[in-house]
This record gives C-alpha cells, sequence and structure tokens, in this order.
C-alpha cells in the first residue's frame, strides 16, 4: 500500500489557505497545535503558521478542500529563479545544544528584518523606552516584595509556626491576586533577583505551578493549596545542616538518606503549622516521579496528587536552570529539552507537554539567535502566546541602557532560530544581553503599547 504521504506537496506559508490539509515536520512542542497533521480551520491558524518562522509546509491534496493553488496574486507570485535555495540548516544544527536537539530542530531562516525595531513604529521611542523601563521597575519591586515576605515567614516556622501559617496564607492570596484579574499574563524575568537561593527557589516554583494550576482550570480553593505547598515544599530543610540541603554526586549512603529525610521533617513542620490535607501531601509528594522513580515512597503518577505533580514538575525544571552549584546551570530551554527526553519515565507527559507550552520552547533567560541573525535574550514570555515572546536583542549601535524590548509577534517574518548557551556568546554580546547566572520569574500585566 502507498504511504498517504506520496501525495504530499510543499507550499509556501504565504500561499496556505482554509480548508488545506497541511503536516508540520518540526517537534510538536514548537507549535501551539495539538497535533503535527491537521486541516487548517480558520485565518488565525495560519497566521500562527506563518509566525513559526518557517518558509514552507507539505500538505496533501488529497485530503484538503482546495485545489492546488495557482499563481494568483497572494499565493505564489515569485517565480523559481529567484528564490535561493536554503543552505542554513547545517549551521543551525552545529550551533544548537546537543540536549536542545530533542526539543526542537532550528529553522529555516526568514528573510532578515529590514530594521531592528519595527513593530509599534509610530510610538516615539523616548515614550516606549520610559514605559518599558516603569513597567520593568514595577514587576522587579512586587517580586522583591513577594520574595522578602516569604522568607519573613519561613524565618518564623520555627519560633511561630501558626503566625507563619497566616503569613504564607496571605502572601499566596496576594500571588493569586495576581493572575485572576489578568486574562494573559508575561511570565518575566527578573533582572537583579533578591533574597537567598531557598526564598527564590519557592518563589519561582509556586509563580510557574499557579500558571500551570490556571491553565487547567482548578478551582480557587486548590490554587491556594497548590501555592501554598509550591512555597513551602521544601520546609523540612529548616533546621538540618546547610550542605545537606541538596544532593551531590559524592554523597555517600548516610548522606542521601539524611537529605532526602528533609520531606518527613517538613511533614512535621506542616503539622505543627496546621496545613491542609492537599498542601500536606504536596511536601510528602514533591520528589515522587511518574515512573516511580523518586522519594521517599517511589509511588509512581498514578499514586500521586495532580497538584503534587505540578510542584514536582516545577521543582525539577527550577533545580536544573538554578542548582547549588553554578557552573551546572543549564539554559531554561536545555532544562526543558533534558526534561522532555525524559517526559515519559520521570513526569507526567500531559503535564509536561502543557508547561512547555504554558512557558514557550525558549523561556524567559534563554538566549537566542534569532532568524535575522541577530543575537538576543528572551526576556518575557505571554502565557497566551507562548511562541511569540519579548526579546532584547544585541544591537551595537544601539547603548544597551537605551535597547528596546520587542515582541517578535510583532516584527513579520522575524523567529527564533535556535538557543545558545550564554557562554557561545561572542563578548560583546555576553557583555550587552548580561544572561542572568541565576534565573527568576514573576507575573506581569501584558504590556500593552500606548497609541500614538
Amino acid at each position: 500500500m502507498a504511504s498517504d504521504t506520496q501525495t504530499d506537496e510543499s507550499i509556501s506559508v504565504q500561499a496556505l489557505r482554509v480548508g488545506m490539509f497541511v503536516r508540520l515536520d518540526s517537534a510538536w512542542i514548537t507549535h501551539p497545535f495539538p497535533l503535527n497533521n491537521f486541516k487548517i480551520g480558520n485565518p488565525e491558524q495560519i497566521a500562527t503558521i506563518r509566525a513559526l518562522g518557517v518558509a514552507s509546509v507539505r500538505w496533501d491534496p488529497s485530503l484538503s478542500d482546495n485545489e492546488a493553488p495557482s499563481t494568483a496574486p497572494g499565493l505564489i507570485a515569485a517565480p523559481v529563479q529567484a528564490v535561493a535555495p536554503a543552505p542554513a540548516a547545517a549551521p543551525a544544527q552545529a550551533v544548537t545544544p546537543t540536549p536542545a536537539a530533542a526539543l526542537a530542530q532550528a529553522v529555516a531562516p526568514a528573510t532578515p528584518a529590514a530594521a531592528p525595531f519595527v513593530g509599534a513604529a509610530a510610538v516615539p521611542r523616548a515614550q516606549r523606552l520610559a514605559r518599558q523601563r516603569e513597567a520593568q521597575a514595577e514587576c522587579e519591586s512586587r517580586f522583591t516584595n513577594s520574595v522578602t515576605a516569604g522568607r519573613q515567614a519561613a524565618g518564623r516556622i520555627a519560633s511561630d509556626p501558626e503566625r507563619a501559617k497566616v503569613e504564607f496564607e496571605s502572601l499566596t492570596k496576594s500571588l493569586l491576586g495576581e493572575i485572576v484579574t489578568q486574562e494573559d499574563i508575561c511570565i518575566s524575568l527578573i533582572r537583579d533577583a533578591v533574597g537567598n537561593n531557598a526564598s527564590t527557589h519557592a518563589q519561582n516554583v509556586a509563580v510557574l505551578a499557579l500558571l500551570l494550576g490556571r491553565k487547567f482550570g482548578l478551582s480557587q480553593a486548590e490554587l491556594l493549596d497548590l501555592g501554598m505547598g509550591a512555597l513551602l515544599h521544601d520546609i523540612g530543610k529548616i533546621g538540618i545542616a546547610e550542605r545537606l540541603h541538596h544532593p551531590d554526586e559524592y554523597f555517600t549512603a548516610l548522606e542521601i538518606k539524611a537529605y532526602e529525610e528533609h520531606v518527613a521533617f517538613g511533614l512535621v513542620r506542616g503539622q505543627q503549622m496546621g496545613l491542609s490535607a492537599g498542601v500536606m501531601q504536596i511536601i510528602a509528594q514533591h520528589h515522587e516521579m511518574a515512573d516511580g522513580s523518586g522519594f521517599p515512597l517511589k509511588l509512581g503518577s498514578e499514586r500521586m496528587g495532580h497538584a503534587a505533580r505540578i510542584v514536582a514538575m516545577v521543582n525539577a525544571f527550577d533545580t536544573l536552570c538554578n542548582p547549588q552549584v553554578s557552573k551546572r546551570a543549564v539554559t531554561p530551554h536545555e532544562a526543558l529539552a533534558q526534561m522532555f527526553t525524559q517526559g515519559k519515565r520521570r513526569f507526567d507527559t500531559s503535564l509536561l507537554g502543557a508547561f512547555i507550552k504554558l512557558i514557550g520552547v525558549y523561556p524567559a533567560g534563554t538566549t537566542v539567535q534569532l532568524t535575522d541573525e541577530r543575537l538576543a535574550v528572551v526576556i518575557s514570555v505571554n502565557s497566551a502566546h507562548p511562541l511569540k515572546p519579548r526579546v532584547l536583542v544585541h544591537d551595537v549601535k544601539v547603548p544597551r541602557e537605551e535597547a528596546l524590548a520587542i515582541d517578535i509577534g510583532d516584527e513579520p517574518g522575524l523567529g527564533i532560530r535556535r538557543s545558545i548557551k550564554p557562554q557561545h556568546l561572542p563578548v560583546p554580546a555576553l557583555h550587552y544581553l548580561a544572561p542572568r547566572q541565576r534565573m527568576a520569574y514573576y507575573f506581569d500585566p501584558v504590556l500593552v503599547e500606548p497609541a500614538a
């Protein structure tokens, strides 16, 4: 029997029409569609495919409602000889870090943008820059206040557990208030994170877990437990030796056992605080894994609570990005790549897929090369449009303090080609983009450019 792919034809993304059955060759996690093969149902899907940065896709005329497109205006107007071959795929494989290859293949570059800043061109540059700085300062201020409140509450757990519980409940409700009032929320990179590693880690896990919980439609009560559990998942480390807070490859069997006991100690602390059953379950299961390889009970996903599975996954992601030893850190994009390759084994695949689509294949903090060859760092991702992040672009003509962030979704033909390790950046770009050694995230309402 002949394969159905024998009827496939390559077609320019500019020639796509509603009713065409298309096949996307990129990994499913690089686009927002549930499947790689589907019939286009509306113009919005066409716009999304064009925004992926690919020049063409495959389509199957036998499964489509349309006849083969003509060369009418707006379809395939350019003569064949005017289209240069695309030899750019090989360099993409050479630069993309090996772990990232499982996450997404580099796409062919689109036509380079003519100017570095095209979107919202009608808005005066000084006005846009002032608004950008104001929004960034406000986001970082709210982040600082939240981390400080969490650190202070954690400091009271041992001496006044009941008061600590009240303060963590207040902090969690404050975080919830930030996400329930906004339909679209950006996950923004915090430039200068404050607080110790423990308080920042707890905040990161809570921020990302709450966004994922909202995506799955959890109730207000469930979100409150999820946020509390995320903030308190590591409270069992209070009072144990600092060197046992993080596992090390050189740990002895006794040291590994002592480290894993922080889960049991956390449950004791939770009982002293009078935490709910939902929060206690998260503390008990935040190191369990879908395949039963976690600890302390090796439960497996079928015996884990839904909120606990969310926290366990987000906890693993943040630990990869922000390990105790900073030289072992990987970029957020690489962290997703590693988790994706282990997805069928250690993590709930439905949760992991939703998480990737929530924070984007290239999360905030990832250094990237754009399809027009420029280097950039992702500084925020709109949770509703994760394929169109906001980036800060290296531009030798613009002083760093005056650099404008641009939304890729506002730049026709512009996309992300690949992720690049910070240490592989040229020195000028490294100094200009100044990628963070430790990643910290916070909620940020979607920035809307003012009218001209």
